[in-house]
């Protein structure tokens, strides 16, 4: 069960392919601000769903935002949280379960809608009838495979005990390795960087070739152009530190780090919340690489807060 810890942990990268935020919020600075305003947004499509239960493209829209709200506003601020704050810590991991779960049925049944006989191969867990599924998925289909899986996989990693989603990983690989295939490049590499969370995340002999994550990795950073740090900060905390490699662990972080927030606008609010869980990473070097880290120069460094305060901003 340690493995499923890492695929959420270092998920903030799971933000670059939303589609649910406006361009003026994503370019925001400030994800205290932003996070804010989501659930009044969330509560909003859940009455616009009530009245419009075949929209795919609200169901999208708001699946999406759930998995992305509970990873980088919730799930991903309490796993900086000290250890003296335990309790707050397991309780917004709990909040952000429910959140990942209500976006992936919200995903899931929008699939059903769209390909029946989705639920019955997916609540069956079987590869054979989820491929058979699958092959009937079109191109549009990528961000609902995307997000439903990245939703359902952060869900387990927080409840490995729950042994309905663990019987369905191999399904969950079926719809990604799907996904991939109708749209490698999907949203500038968003399936290579969860690759390398995935692969690394499970153990030998679960899912396919982890001898694919470097390649992935490469693909990720490729696709992206060198400007968004979550593959750098994916890698480093999936691969690096498990593997007690102090030097790429740093190398990769300080990469994550180095990006120009200006260079990519769009991105500018995943960027922030990446290069925050740099400088926490790098900050606790010596929690992680024993005998390492001790003359490090501190690196956490208020500037990466994003504490200035943004004009209202307004979502779709």
């Amino acid at each position: 069960m340690k493995y499923l810890s890492r695929i959420c942990v270092a998920g903030f990268s799971l933000l670059m392919a939303s589609c649910s935020l406006t361009t003026m919020a994503m370019r925001s600075s400030n994800p205290d601000f932003i996070g804010k305003q989501i659930p009044g947004v969330l509560e909003k499509n859940e009455r616009k769903l009530e009245k419009s239960p075949d929209d795919q493209a609200l169901i999208l829209e708001t699946g999406s935002l759930y998995v992305m709200y509970a990873n980088a506003f919730v799930q991903g601020p309490a796993e900086m949280l000290p250890s003296y704050e335990f309790d707050r810590k397991e309780a917004e991991k709990s909040r952000a379960l429910t959140y990942y779960l209500r976006g992936v049925e919200i995903l899931n049944a929008g699939l059903e809608r769209k390909h029946p006989g989705f639920a019955e191969a997916y609540d069956s867990g079987d590869v054979e009838k989820m491929r058979a599924v699958m092959a009937r998925a079109v191109k549009e289909d990528t961000a609902h495979l995307y997000w439903s899986t990245a939703g359902s996989m952060c869900a387990y990693s927080l409840n490995p005990m729950d042994f309905d989603l663990g019987m369905k990983i191999k399904a969950f690989e079926v719809m990604i390795d799907r996904a991939y295939e109708l749209d490698p490049d999907f949203n500038r590499g968003a399936i290579d960087d969860f690759y390398i969370l995935f692969y690394a995340s499970l153990p030998e002999g679960l899912v396919g070739d982890k001898s694919m994550i470097d390649e992935h990795f490469r693909r990720a950073v490729q696709k992206s152009g060198g400007l968004l740090a979550g593959p750098y900060v994916s890698y480093a905390q999936t691969v690096a530190k498990p593997n007690q490699d102090y030097d790429g662990f740093k190398l990769n972080l300080e990469k994550a780090l180095a990006i120009d927030l200006n260079k990519d606008r769009d991105n500018r609010l995943v960027n922030v919340i990446n290069q925050r869980k740099a400088w926490h990473l790098l900050d606790n070097i010596e929690d992680y690489f024993i005998g390492y880290g001790d003359d490090d120069e501190e690196w956490f460094d208020d500037e990466w807060l994003g504490d200035e305060e943004d004009e209202e901003i307004e979502f779709e």
